[in-house]
């Protein structure tokens, strides 16, 4: 939901129900990245509510555009991030056959 002046597109206050600090700081980060950005922050109004608020002040373009594309951003990097692991997991289980591996269960 997005809370913001009718005449001034370019400061809003953006409410995203059901996340918490992971979403939020994350995509904080990203919007600091932004030179259109003038200022990023985020609140969570209760600990017990799962609501996060993050408030965006542009320096011209309409805030709403500027989040979106920050999520966007966000959406690619963490498939950057998940296929470059994949990538690493089955490098390493191709270089490395479980028989190969010296676990010892028993060990304490």
């Amino acid at each position: 939901m997005e809370h913001g002046s009718l005449d001034d597109s370019s400061a809003s206050t953006f409410s995203i129900m059901e996340e918490d600090h992971t979403l939020a700081n994350s995509v904080r980060f990203v919007l600091n990245q932004d030179p259109r950005v003038a200022f990023c922050g985020y609140s969570i109004p209760h600990p017990a509510e799962n609501k996060v608020n993050i408030r965006v002040q542009t320096t011209g373009d309409p805030a709403k555009d500027v989040l979106k594309d920050a999520l966007q951003d966000l959406m690619v990097m963490c498939q950057h991030i998940r296929g470059t692991f994949d990538t690493a997991v089955a490098d390493f289980q191709g270089n490395k056959p479980a028989e190969a591996m010296d676990i010892d269960l028993n060990k304490k």
